[in-house]
């Protein structure tokens, strides 16, 4: 009894291991991920996509953004133990091993695979597109002025796919919100970035952060304005209902307060300021809903 009482524990440690290491208990990252995807879904059917791809889509984007968060450690792993906000985490601390996380990595990305049987054959390969660029981000850092750049692609690559399941092509609206889409992703990035740039100038890594010196805030402020600016021409040519502007202001006052939270530059704001975005996504969802409905 005590022998199957210890083998359990050391199991449901695991499990809070693997929920770390898959920032499960930080679930930021993957609405990061999943608000503009959703966006997309309904701006593909114009509408209520139906919940099967509703449901596709919600936890593909669970399996992948976790598997992602995995690999991300492992590329990391020199790197997060010298850091001040990823010391801990799993990996760089060696509580999960390299091999361990990329089990777990291959076992998540092989249930989001098989999600994609449900999907046409458009949406599939924009899907491996997708995980090529996903395991090829972690090292842009390492050379890359901009790794910010790669990761609005990597984090816009669900808008894509969105249009190719519903439509089976990708029209003219899949690649200005998959443009739009990747100044967002620029701006509260380089917000993330500010917390760690000290750290990052030490180790010799790229960032937004650094590379737009004392213009990070008004960077920061420019792609904002670039991303509603471009959505709120996406839907006026759509012709959305008065839903989707409500929506709008709120995802535009969530962006100015990020702004004046960022001005001083102080890691814990900056922080704030990125975990906010998940608020700023979902006003552009709901409004998008609301706008279609």
């Amino acid at each position: 009894m005590d022998t199957a009482a210890t083998t359990s524990h050391r199991w449901l440690q695991r499990l809070r291991l693997y929920r770390r290491l898959t920032r499960l208990d930080r679930p930021v990252g993957t609405l990061l991920l999943l608000w503009p995807t959703l966006t997309a879904l309904w701006f593909a059917a114009h509408g209520w996509p139906g919940w099967q791809l509703a449901a596709i889509f919600v936890v593909g984007t669970w399996l992948m953004r976790s598997a992602g968060c995995a690999i991300n450690d492992v590329a990391d792993r020199r790197f997060d133990a010298h850091v001040k906000r990823t010391a801990q985490r799993v990996v760089a601390t060696g509580a999960v091993s390299s091999r361990e996380a990329l089990a777990v990595a291959a076992v998540l990305a092989a249930a989001a695979a098989v999600t994609l049987l449900w999907l046409n054959a458009a949406a599939r390969l924009a899907a491996v597109v997708a995980i090529a660029v996903t395991a090829a981000y972690p090292y842009f850092k390492r050379f890359f002025a901009l790794p910010q750049a790669m990761l609005g692609i990597a984090f816009s690559f669900g808008i894509p796919m969105a249009f190719c399941a519903v439509q089976g092509r990708l029209p003219a609206a899949a690649w200005w919100m998959l443009a739009a889409n990747f100044f967002w992703v620029i701006a509260y990035d380089t917000e993330y970035a500010m917390v760690d740039r000290d750290d990052d100038v030490k180790l010799g890594l790229r960032s937004s952060a650094i590379l737009f010196g004392r213009a990070d805030v008004a960077m920061v402020a420019l792609c904002y304005a670039i991303y509603l600016s471009a959505m709120a021409a996406l839907a006026w040519s759509e012709r959305l209902g008065p839903g989707f502007a409500v929506g709008w202001l709120a995802a535009a006052g969530c962006a100015v307060y990020h702004v004046r939270l960022i001005r001083q530059r102080q890691r814990d704001a900056c922080f704030r300021a990125f975990l906010h975005n998940q608020w700023l996504g979902l006003a552009i969802f709901a409004g998008t809903v609301a706008g279609f409905a």
